[in-house]
């Protein structure tokens, strides 16, 4: 037993697992480059100032000698560039144009919109009416920049669209508000006087108006019958089967416009259940109902 005791003390120090020498750091010495690798040393630092020098040198394009190219390649895109300026200065004036209609068709929403608190029909229609002359201005507006660029119409068509679209829909509002028909596509244009070949309503943006208009009808019914208007639920049904099944007649694509001839579906259906609900609580006569239902079998 006293031989494995005194065994670790036998050991040398190298191998003593709780000896830690204490020794100072030492940093190596500087690389000490052999004679015969001395001119290969001499040629890196020559191309290091060298290149150093090239870079601090000014380059081809700030001292304004640089020309890309000449000939076939830089005119062709010169007259690139010409196309484009144009394009964008054109662009802009057309997008200031579209702002002012937006801004009069927001005036002219915020007037539709008294026609859900009982306000007479003629008092809203008097001032709605009021802005389809400064409505007719910018649209000429509009048809006098297109003519600059003759056969360019659906290029920019994007640009003006969606305030075309809000405008058929007001449009479309307030003449059904007046007469309880439909706004037709002729009619459109000749309240816009957009009756020019060069610069018209597009059909489609007619079409989107006309879905935008069925949403405020809902509204509309229920607002009415809540004031007590009980036959107004029957008017607007009436006139939304009929313009669904207008709409049911066009092959519509997987588009916007798809989209939202979709959604007269729901408007519709809404437009059914308040009037189911008026009829069960016998706020209506039901022979009214059965001759307007009779008179639509009539061919």
């Amino acid at each position: 037993m006293k031989a494995f005791r005194i065994a670790p003390q036998l050991l040398p120090k190298t191998l003593n697992p709780n000896y830690f020498p204490i020794f100072p750091i030492s940093f190596p010495k500087p690389l000490h480059i052999p004679a015969f690798l001395s001119p290969l040393s001499s040629k890196i630092s020559t191309f290091r100032s060298s290149f150093s020098s090239s870079s601090s040198s000014p380059s081809m394009a700030e001292t304004g000698n640089f020309t890309p190219f000449d000939g076939t390649l830089g005119t062709q895109f010169e007259s690139f560039r010409t196309q484009l300026d144009e394009s964008s200065n054109l662009r802009e004036r057309i997008r200031n144009v579209a702002l002012e209609i937006e801004s009069v068709t927001r005036i002219m929403h915020a007037n539709l919109l008294l026609v859900h608190q009982s306000r007479p029909v003629t008092e809203v229609l008097e001032k709605s009416k009021s802005q389809i002359g400064p409505l007719k201005e910018h649209f000429n507006r509009l048809a006098e920049i297109i003519r600059d660029c003759p056969g360019q119409y659906y290029r920019y068509h994007n640009d003006w669209k969606n305030e075309t679209q809000t405008v058929v829909s007001l449009l479309a509002f307030m003449h059904w508000l007046e007469t309880g028909n439909l706004l037709l596509h002729p009619e459109a244009q000749e309240k816009l006087e957009l009756n020019s070949p060069d610069f018209g309503l597009d059909v489609e943006d007619y079409l989107v108006g006309i879905c935008f208009m069925s949403n405020e009808l809902p509204r509309y019914v229920i607002n009415r019958v809540t004031y007590g208007d009980y036959d107004s639920p029957r008017k607007v049904l009436n006139f939304l089967t009929d313009l669904h099944a207008a709409f049911r007649m066009l092959n519509l694509r997987n588009d916007f416009l798809r989209k939202k001839f979709d959604g007269m579906k729901y408007d519709l259906k809404r437009v059914e259940e308040v009037f189911y609900d008026v009829k069960i609580r016998g706020l209506i006569d039901n022979e009214d109902s059965k001759g307007d239902q009779g008179s639509k079998e009539q061919p």
